[in-house]
């Protein structure tokens, strides 16, 4: 007769006794059991008898599976994910070692976890410091720039936050309860929803009133925009505690970087409210990335559906990784994540062959491009406009770009490259003065490193003509 096999449910049990709130002592009490032996449980150090799963389950109406069938498979998923990283390509890391350092030793694993996040952080740190003093040729000054600090924070971690995810998750199927948004905040906190005119809100497009128990929104926003309000309002009093401790992950050096990190994440939250993890990563699949049709599936705009295609990078669960960027008609960068490797232009311009910089000719349009850099790396990506305010005659409105792209070997999942022919790529580059096209007529600035051939006997059709030196 074989051996019993013994279940080992550490992190799982510790997972769930956060979530419900309880201290060892509390679920000791509940079990009745030591404290000390819910401890040696929660480090592995223990296997969960069967009869003590059988009580989790009545004690706390869970479905067995929820602990026996998915111990450390998160924590396993995002150290193999780590392991991917180049810098250990030369070790030889058998996936059934990964298992049995999650399984056996949790808190080495989340020990290591925490410094590769810190040493990406770190890395994108260096990168940014280093391309100012190449293009400037001064001292990086970036270091307390908070926008940068943001975008470092969420580089680091690839835009995916899994337990904010989870824990939308569960609000979600909460909503779905009472048919929507309105209905689950009236019936779970006791506020109403309010629309009001601009004139009375004030400059706020959403406004908590405590005292008189509502939620005050602009009757200018579009629906979209208004279920957006209403999830982030909800994330704000549902998922603080999460969102607080993945802020607490990240070490800020102004606190404009920090509220501004914990005001995406809140976004973040959001949309995983409205656009459920499990949910949204079946329907892109099934409707082939196709944005426009994945927002009014979810009742989105374009501009968040595209937005939330750049997190779905949960460990175990990935689907194509994208990158995206939003720019104003004069290129200022106003958003820019990256999951899919793309070098963005940390300083000065982007490339204006690129359509993000060119659909303002056409606005609302999807404009489709191959992308091709100078070392050859190939990319596809989608460009389109958005607009922001309006909603009445006379309201400010702020038109922008967005551009949602993934590397040449995701795009045939993608139903925007049917007809489009990876051969017919636009040779572009980051920014003119990083990029060594010689021959591109758009160049705005000389290549750092080229020597500009003089023009009192000969000017070239070109911005400008160089050495062969």
């Amino acid at each position: 007769m074989a051996a019993e096999r013994r279940l080992y449910v550490g992190p799982s049990l510790r997972r769930l006794r956060r979530d419900l709130g309880l201290t060892q002592a509390d679920m000791a009490g509940d079990l009745e059991v030591s404290a000390s032996y819910v401890a040696l449980l929660e480090r592995n150090h223990r296997p969960l008898s069967a009869e003590m799963l059988l009580r989790l389950a009545q004690t706390y109406k869970l479905d067995m599976s929820t602990l026996a069938g998915t111990s450390g498979a998160d924590e396993t998923a995002r150290l193999q994910a780590v392991l991917k990283d180049p810098m250990f390509a030369d070790i030889d890391l058998p996936a059934l070692e990964t298992s049995d350092l999650t399984g056996n030793f949790p808190g080495i694993t989340e020990a290591l976890l925490r410094l590769y996040t810190t040493y990406r952080e770190e890395q994108l740190a260096l990168a940014d410091r280093g391309a100012e003093t190449h293009e400037t040729g001064g001292e990086g000054s970036d270091a307390t720039d908070p926008v940068a600090e943001s975008r470092r924070f969420l580089a680091a971690r690839r835009n995916s936050f899994p337990t904010l995810d989870d824990a939308a998750e569960r609000i979600a199927q909460g909503v779905a309860g009472h048919d929507n948004l309105v209905g689950y905040l009236k019936a779970r906190h006791g506020l109403k929803v309010r629309r009001l005119p601009s004139a009375v809100m004030v400059g706020s497009i959403r406004r908590l009133d405590w005292h008189r128990r509502e939620i005050l929104l602009d009757d200018g926003l579009d629906t979209a925009s208004q279920m957006f309000q209403l999830a982030l309002q909800l994330a704000y009093l549902e998922m603080r505690e999460e969102v607080d401790a993945v802020l607490a992950e990240g070490t800020f050096i102004t606190d404009s970087g920090e509220r501004l990190t914990r005001r995406a994440l809140a976004s973040y939250a959001a949309a995983a409210v409205i656009m459920p993890y499990s949910a949204f990563a079946r329907a892109v699949e099934a409707r082939r990335y196709d944005v426009e049709a994945l927002a009014r599936q979810f009742g989105a705009s374009f501009e968040q559906t595209a937005h939330r295609l750049t997190t779905l990078q949960k460990p175990g669960q990935e689907r194509v990784p994208f990158f995206f960027i939003r720019v104003d008609p004069a290129g200022n960068v106003s958003k820019r994540l990256d999951g899919a490797g793309f070098p963005f232009a940390r300083h000065g311009g982007g490339c204006p062959l690129w359509s993000v910089h060119q659909v303002f000719k056409t606005p609302r349009e999807i404009v489709t491009q191959w992308l091709e850099l100078p070392d050859g790396q190939r990319f596809f990506s989608i460009a389109r406009t958005v607009t922001a305010g309006g909603g009445s005659f006379g309201s400010p409105r702020v038109e922008r770009a967005i551009a949602l792209g993934c590397a040449a070997e995701h795009a045939g999942k993608l139903v925007y490259t049917q007809d489009q022919p990876a051969e017919a790529a636009t040779p572009i580059g980051v920014t003119c003065r990083l990029c060594h096209r010689t021959e591109c007529t758009a160049r705005s600035a000389p290549p750092i490193g080229r020597q500009i051939l003089p023009d009192d006997i000969r000017r070239t059709s070109l911005p400008f003509g160089f050495s062969d030196s």
